[in-house]
């Protein structure tokens, strides 16, 4: 029982350790780009040691995908996004205007968790390899996300004759993408709400039948 309960207290440390860390580097990243955020930085910012850094979790390449993971998720559930309630509920949808509304809704809020820390990897994609890799990767997955609801509204029949799932997807990603939320949200001042409500009409007018 005892060798038990300190192995569970190390366990719950070590995770511990590693929240602190991942949130170091996320806020850093973000306020000073990826090649100032030293991992000398990090550490400092979490209240660990260098080693501590690398043993924890990984080098500056990991810790960015670490961020932009827990960004993407929002918590440390780790089930499969697949199974949250959120996409059943779009995967069920019928009505083309409530399924628009659903995906919207879902990207703003992904957006405004992931969008600053997406252009940082996007811009350190250009200088560090292991970070390219790691950026074909994530646009890789939103693409993916925009094809399953453009596939969802080919599904049910909700798109107009002029516009194929393909053209869908292509203007789902294009509304999605982490700049446009930067210049309108955080250059603009638009509200998430407001972004949100921009991206739906835009959806709308391109895609459903007028």
């Amino acid at each position: 029982m005892t060798r038990t309960y300190r192995s569970t207290l190390r366990e719950d440390h070590a995770r511990a350790t590693r929240r602190a860390v991942v949130a170091a580097a996320h806020d850093l990243f973000v306020e000073r780009g990826y090649a100032a955020a030293t991992v000398d930085a990090i550490a400092e910012r979490a209240g660990v040691s260098r080693k501590t850094v690398f043993t924890a979790v990984g080098g500056k390449a990991v810790l960015l995908d670490r961020a932009l993971d827990l960004a993407l998720r929002g918590d440390e559930d780790h089930r499969p996004v697949a199974d949250r309630p959120e996409i059943r509920a779009e995967a069920e949808e019928t009505d083309p205007a409530r399924l628009v509304h659903r995906w919207v809704r879902r990207m703003a809020v992904i957006e405004r968790r992931v969008a600053r820390l997406a252009l940082v990897l996007a811009a350190a994609a250009d200088v560090d390899p292991e970070v390219a890799a790691l950026h074909e990767r994530s646009e890789r997955g939103r693409r993916y996300t925009a094809r399953v609801f453009a596939e969802r509204l080919g599904e049910i029949g909700a798109l107009r004759p002029d516009v194929d799932v393909d053209r869908a997807e292509a203007l789902a990603a294009l509304v999605s993408e982490p700049l446009v939320y930067q210049r309108l949200v955080v250059e603009a001042g638009w509200t998430v709400a407001a972004y949100a409500r921009w991206m739906e009409q835009t959806l709308v007018d391109a895609l459903l039948p007028r």
